[in-house]
């Protein structure tokens, strides 16, 4: 093993003094593959980095909740939107019947939303979302409040007129003032700001907090009509834990038919969605992104990897005097071989780990510049060093076997 360990650390040696003696074929080589990692790599992190984002804002639509609403989120060929467009939309009726025969439900929540201009002294802020819900809506939707409260069951009952703001309308309204206790106008009418929501960022579905104004539900009724088609109206449904959501889907289903007064043959008037619907469609469009991201990265591969296995021949060339005085005074086939394999897979790697470096100061100025969360992950790292390993290898290895099979006398002829 110590023998096998000296000739390994002597041959990586010879490795190296070969790539430094030519220093532009080397830089050649490099760049081809480095380019070839570069590509790959920085597909599959644009496409993990875009699928984590994604993913988290499907996770904030609420993890095991059923939406109750007109239109169904599914699509396809198949999609009768004529038929949805004739649904009633959900109301506070179906709301209310819900939460009292619901068994599975561990939190129901109506909400409707309109789009509308906030006003503050002489300051205002246009196609703001107007939010309203009854009082569960914290137990369904996650969020943080940077500055105040939440409405009490009392303020929610009551219909009071209080408000939470999301941080962009607290700061297009309040520049550095403190929003709380504070009177916004909406509806020609004055709202009083009990807290400030904490910056959640823009979401793919439009439904982040910090453009919302978010009010119970008892006071929107009187300022908007909170059942009609252009506020959205929406029941959401949190199942129990350790519900599943097919159970609880199936409960809704039979309880919306019966609130409905649907026959036992005639369809559902509603659509129950949840996010694996979402989730499902994303696998697939991820799915095929990766392949797209393999076939544009393999070919760029491909490229460096015959550019390494023609600098190999011609290393192999130009050393075939060096060869025959190897095997002459003792080396091995094997070690010749793992000489220039050595060198293959330590140019490979070189341009690999440059390329990676290229990338991460690409995803570190994207994230800077552009405010866009781009990831670098530990496992595309070890997948960019991994292939460049497995192409080196495979671009040396014929390269490394004809110059293992040399005979010694006619390589020392050679020169």
């Amino acid at each position: 093993m110590i023998i096998f360990l000296k000739l390994f650390k002597e041959s990586v040696k010879m490795a190296w003094n070969a790539l430094v003696a030519n220093k532009l074929r080397t830089i050649l080589s490099l760049l081809g593959i480095t380019i070839g990692i570069m590509a790959i790599i920085l597909v599959f992190t644009f496409v993990d980095s875009m699928e984590k984002n994604i993913r988290d804002n499907v996770q904030s639509l609420g993890d095991n909740t059923v939406y109750v609403q007109k239109w169904p989120w599914a699509t396809g060929n198949n999609y009768q939107w004529w038929k949805y467009w004739q649904r009633p939309d959900p109301d506070l009726n179906d709301f209310k019947e819900l939460k009292r025969r619901s068994q599975t439900a561990e939190a129901v929540v109506f909400m409707a939303s309109k789009g509308k201009t906030i006003e503050y002294a002489s300051n205002s802020m246009e196609n703001v979302s107007f939010v309203a819900v009854t009082h569960d809506y914290d137990q369904i939707k996650s969020f943080d409040l940077a500055a105040g409260r939440y409405f009490t069951l009392l303020e929610s009952n009551a219909g009071k007129n209080v408000c939470i703001i999301g941080m962009a309308v607290a700061q297009g309204l309040f520049g550095t003032e403190n929003p709380v206790g504070k009177q916004i106008k909406v509806f020609k009418r004055k709202l009083t700001v009990i807290g400030v929501f904490g910056i959640e960022g823009e979401s793919i579905f439009g439904n982040s907090v910090d453009n919302q104004v978010l009010a119970p539900i008892h006071y929107a009724r009187q300022v908007m009509k909170i059942n009609s088609r252009s506020a959205n109206p929406t029941i959401m449904v949190r199942g129990k834990s350790g519900v599943a959501t097919d159970e609880m889907k199936d409960e809704l289903r039979g309880v919306m038919r019966s609130i409905r007064r649907l026959k036992p043959r005639a369809d559902d008037d509603f659509a129950l969605n949840e996010i694996s619907v979402i989730s499902n469609s994303l696998d697939s469009l991820f799915q095929m992104m990766n392949i797209a991201g393999t076939i544009i990265g393999g070919f760029s591969i491909l490229v460096g990897g015959f550019g390494i296995a023609n600098i190999m021949f011609v290393s192999v060339k130009e050393r075939t005097h060096l060869i025959g005085i190897e095997k002459s005074l003792g080396a091995k086939n094997w070690f010749i071989m793992l000489e220039f394999l050595s060198e293959a897979i330590f140019l490979s790697l070189m341009g690999g780990i440059t390329g990676l470096a290229i990338v991460y100061l690409l995803t570190f100025a994207a994230s800077s510049l552009l405010d866009i969360d781009l990831y670098l992950t530990f496992y595309n790292i070890m997948l960019g060093i991994g292939i460049s390993v497995i192409i080196g290898l495979v671009s040396g290895i014929i390269p490394a076997y004809l110059a293992s099979q040399l005979s010694p006398v006619e390589a020392i002829r050679s020169k």
